[in-house]
């Protein structure tokens, strides 16, 4: 009964939030297929995740490198096909186990995680997609390169081999996003990179409508953190 709970509630919220991105992508006259949900599954066990794994989700994002590998190596053995995306902060020591463990990284935002990540990639062969994270509102306390350093990052990881998916960013939290997911937009074609990893569960139609490829959504999906 509380499974039944949980796969009912996980239906409701999953349908309002793709209907938010399909509404949001009709208004910029983009294709919703064109922009992947990512649930973010941070903090939320196996039973949580396995309703919408149910529900035909295939991407998910996990904040730390250790939780993932608790919770997903038993998930994936029953979905093969879903997709890991790590959208949090990465320490260069834990490269390696990204890379063996996730289909694309999303918090790229230094020169040493670079290095780390090419040299795990040539190591096992494997290579996840990488989004270079820009610290778009210039916030001390979040990561992400400085804009004014986008440009030699960009070169760093494509001279390392770094398969480069895109610009990911967060924009300030008590702002109006708009502004910020734009530049983030404009920087990533001016570099020519299609992919753009920017919007959560409260400014997810402003980022599909500039252009956002990739949105980030888990209170939308799993309801408020305790």
């Amino acid at each position: 009964m509380i499974q039944d709970d949980l796969s009912h509630a996980a239906d409701e919220r999953l349908a309002a939030v793709r209907e938010r991105i399909a509404r949001a992508a009709r208004v910029a006259a983009r294709d919703p297929a064109d922009v992947t949900l990512i649930a973010v599954t941070k903090t939320h066990d196996a039973a949580a995740i396995r309703p919408l794994l149910a529900a035909g989700v295939r991407d998910f994002g996990e904040n730390r490198v250790q939780e993932a590998q608790a919770k997903w190596p038993t998930l994936r053995a029953d979905y093969p096909d879903a997709r890991l995306h790590l959208i949090g902060q990465l320490q260069s020591n834990k490269a390696a186990d990204a890379v063996a463990l996730a289909d694309s990284i999303h918090s790229v935002d230094r020169p040493s995680l670079i290095e780390a990540l090419a040299r795990a990639i040539a190591a096992s062969g494997r290579a996840p997609g990488c989004f270079l994270q820009v610290n778009i509102g210039a916030e001390p306390q979040k990561g992400g390169c400085p804009i004014a350093d986008l440009p030699a990052l960009l070169r760093q990881a494509r001279d390392a081999g770094l398969p480069v998916a895109g610009l990911m960013c967060i924009p300030p939290a008590e702002l109006e996003p708009a502004p910020y997911l734009a530049l983030c937009a404009k920087l990533a074609r001016e570099h020519g990179l299609g992919g753009l990893s920017m919007g959560m569960s409260d400014d997810l139609e402003t980022a599909v409508t500039l252009g956002a490829t990739h949105v980030r959504v888990g209170s939308a999906l799993f309801g408020a953190r305790p």
